[in-house]
């Protein structure tokens, strides 16, 4: 699958500094083996954010792979290696999919192989099983060895229970896991509001490492719950859908930065939109997914430079509320425009088709 056209208003501010980055094409050794503190850019050191239960420090912006990893076998994905890579070359590491993503897990893997990082990337991978009966853990360990085989790892680093599905027997099972040296992490994830409460319940019982949420400068729903208790009880937090499936962008398209955006060193509004995010203390690393290296790096951009205060992010949010097309996100449906034509998006259009 060829790289997608870059949409108007995410290029067109893109700086120098991330054009020049763009511009890379090879991984050196230095690069693969520097810790991501040390990573350097002409805007300065690559932000890190502490994981509580452990005072490991990652970076706080990695790599989503829902629908923008899923191909099917034998399309092109060249440009999916280069993601990975402009990623890991502008300091990310944490790189995050599941076996629900198609092929997505298996190109997630095949991409750290191909650029000499699957054993030094943070890969938070996720656990969506039920068993036989109650209680029964075989499907979840033949997904565990799965991922292992498909990631060509000895370990997961974050093991997430996914969707919250099966919780109360797939979190103890992780804790195991994690007690045998399987797993270094275990969490929990969902992107719908009506389950922050759930996943706030679970950061109370002092079960999870890190916890996965939705939250944007559109959907700040989860302040309220997730956030607050991840803050209060020391839980890493995990940002998915921090551009809102992208109708972030297509709200903005065609609007320019505000003149202020230069006080964060947001240069695009793919930074203005991360960095609004990692502005809340709570939030340890965003997650933004791609298929677009050009994009890729835009999102690496806001892995350094100032963040934004709680003035600011009010300013900043205000600003999005003075935009008609900002109050009709939540009415659009998922990346407007675009088509993910991998296994996931054949299998619906078979059900579909059935219906």
């Amino acid at each position: 699958m060829a790289p997608r056209p870059l949409a108007p208003n995410r290029r067109a501010f893109l700086g120098g500094s991330a054009a020049a980055l763009a511009a890379a094409t090879v991984v050196t050794p230095a690069a693969l083996t520097a810790s991501p503190a040390a990573a350097q850019s002409a805007a300065g050191p690559a932000l890190t954010r502490r994981i509580p239960s452990s005072g490991e420090e990652i970076p706080a912006v990695g790599l989503g792979t829902f629908l923008a990893f899923d191909l099917t076998p034998g399309q092109k994905r060249e440009h999916l290696f280069e993601v990975t890579k402009r990623f890991w070359e502008a300091g990310g590491r944490v790189v995050d999919t599941s076996p629900l993503y198609g092929t997505g897990e298996i190109t997630t893997g095949d991409a750290l192989i191909a650029i000499g990082a699957n054993q030094q990337a943070f890969v938070a991978n996720k656990l969506w099983s039920t068993g036989e009966f109650l209680a029964d853990d075989s499907h979840a360990v033949r997904s565990l060895d799965q991922s292992l085989g498909r990631l060509w790892r000895d370990k997961i680093d974050l093991m997430q229970c996914h969707s919250l599905v099966n919780a109360e027997v797939m979190i103890p099972l992780m804790q195991a896991w994690k007690k045998e040296g399987r797993i270094r992490y275990v969490g929990a994830t969902h992107y719908e509001n009506p389950h922050h409460a759930v996943l706030a319940s679970w950061i109370a019982r002092g079960k999870l490492d890190v916890v996965q949420v939705n939250y944007s400068i559109f959907n700040r729903a989860a302040e309220e719950t997730v956030l607050k208790e991840a803050e209060a009880r020391g839980c890493a937090v995990l940002v998915n859908m921090p551009f809102e499936k992208a109708r972030l962008f297509k709200a903005v398209e065609g609007q320019p930065l505000p003149a202020f955006a230069s006080e964060i060193g947001a240069a695009t509004w793919a930074a203005f939109f991360l960095k609004w995010v990692l502005g809340h203390p709570a939030v340890t690393c965003v997650i933004p997914a791609t298929s677009d290296p050009e994009h890729a790096s835009e999102n690496m951009a806001a892995l350094r430079g100032p963040l934004p205060d709680a003035a600011m992010r009010a300013r900043m949010a205000r600003h999005m509320e003075t935009i008609p097309a900002f109050a009709e996100i939540g009415k659009q449906p998922w990346y407007p425009g675009k088509r993910y034509p991998g296994l996931i998006a054949r299998a619906q259009a078979a059900i579909r088709a059935r219906g």
